[in-house]
Order: C-alpha cells, then structure tokens, then sequence
C-alpha cells in the first residue's frame, strides 16, 4: 500500500533503537525525510546510516536528551517544521508504590507526559496552519490495564492519554490527527532489562525467562520492532484521517479489556 507520505518530514525521538527504530525504518521506507534523535551519537548515527542505506533518505540526527529542555530546543531547532512527530522516551524504573517520592513522580512526569506535551506544543501549531499533520506517541498498554510494578509509568502516561483524548477532538478539524500507540511485550533492550530482572528473582535464565512471559501472550511470542513500525507508519499516512484521538493496544492480546 502507498501510504502517500512520500516526502513528509518526520520527527522521531528515541530512535536509535527499539520501537522508535522500527517507527523511523517505516517512515523511511514510507519515502520520508527523517529527523532522528537519541541520547547517545554513536548507535544515533550507525541507525541513521543504515537508514540511509537502505532506504536512500534524508535522515538528519541529533544526539540529544529530548526530556531535557536545553536539548530539546536542539532536537526542534533542527526539524524545523515537520509533517510528521512520533514521540518516545525511555520509561520510568519499576518499584513498588511506597517507595516512591515526589521527585520520582516529577521525573515520570517530564519524561513520559510532559516532554510529549511540549514537543507537540512546539510542532502542532505549525502542522494546523500547513492543514495537514500527525503525531503519534509510544505510550504503554498499562493506560487500558495498570501494570503493577510501574506505577510511575501507570500514573504519567494516564495523564498524556487524558491529554491527548481532548486536543486531538479540539485540532482534528485543521487536518492534524494525534493517537497513541500502546506497545505490550517486544523484542527490546528494555524487555531484556525486564527478563533479566525476572530470570534473577526466579534463579532461571533469560531464554527461560523469555519462554515463561511469552507463554503468557495469546499470540505465543514477543512482539517485533519492525512490526509495531509499520502500524506506526499507517498512522502516519494519507489513509488514517478519520483516527483521531485512540489508543491502539500492540501486545500479542495480553491485555484482557473489552474496549
């Protein structure tokens, strides 16, 4: 399918790797000209080559924290205007809810809440004035079912999707759409730090971590990179006009909810 987003330029945060790696190499494939951001220059520009490569795109990078405000003004200053923002941000640490002290939510908030809100502050304007946008956020399956030991994130992405629910209705008119994705388990370095975790509790491996959680996931396996990229892309696309303001769970069916 011709997703017509050929030469849209597209913001990608957290993309040197993992999901939002898997969302640029869809939006490269799709014919965009990327932006891609991360905190660390090195795998930022081996993923921005192999972009390039294979694709024969554009890709533009910044090694930058995108939750801090010093180097987020980089990362904007150097996508200009763009058609397309996908956020994405590391995740706060697991706990257990006692532990937790104001300055650890503040932190959840910033990176998982607030950062998002700014970013499509800074951008969104721009793409309503243009009459066409899209931004799509990486949130977690844990805003339609909590997951318990992540509550930091339970509470900062709860508030991202509330958020979200009522601009994306104020700005669908003007041609900007804003949904959420919301991945389960996939194939990351973030989900390896979690089967690590797990294999250390349990005095197992990690292969053997990795088969007890993905014998809990109706689809049997973990989720691909690759795959989550090209949902992404789709709600990037000339096709997805009238999906405004959902969340769309990519989680194998793990989460157990009617809506």
């Amino acid at each position: 399918m011709d997703l017509k987003i050929s030469g849209k330029r597209a913001l990608v945060t957290a993309s040197s790797k993992g999901l939002g790696l898997g969302c640029a190499q869809a939006l490269a494939e799709a014919g965009c000209t990327l932006i891609m951001n991360a905190r660390s220059e090195g795998p930022l520009l081996a993923a921005a080559e192999a972009i390039r490569s294979a694709h024969g795109t554009e890709v533009i990078t910044v090694a930058a924290d995108i939750v801090d405000e010093g180097g987020r003004a980089r990362v904007l200053e150097a996508a200009g205007e763009v058609d397309i923002l996908v956020t994405n941000a590391g995740g706060p640490p697991p706990g257990y809810w006692t532990d937790w002290s104001r300055d650890d939510f503040i932190d959840a908030l910033d990176g998982s809440m607030l950062t998002p809100i700014a970013l499509m502050q800074a951008l969104v304007p721009g793409m309503m004035a243009r009459g066409w946008g899209r931004v799509v956020n990486i949130t977690s399956r844990s805003v339609k079912a909590p997951l318990l030991p992540l509550g930091l994130s339970n509470s900062a992405r709860a508030g991202l999707t509330g958020f979200v629910a009522g601009t994306a209705r104020q700005i669908a008119g003007k041609g900007v759409t804003i949904n959420n994705l919301l991945p389960g388990v996939h194939d990351t370095a973030r989900i390896d730090q979690m089967d690590d975790a797990m294999a250390a509790d349990k005095g197992i491996d990690r292969d053997e971590a990795r088969r007890i959680r993905a014998a809990s996931i109706p689809a049997g396996r973990y989720g691909d990179a690759g795959e989550f990229g090209k949902m992404c892309a789709f709600l990037c696309s000339a096709h997805a006009g009238y999906i405004v303001g959902q969340n769309i769970v990519l989680d194998g069916g793990e989460t157990s909810v009617t809506i």
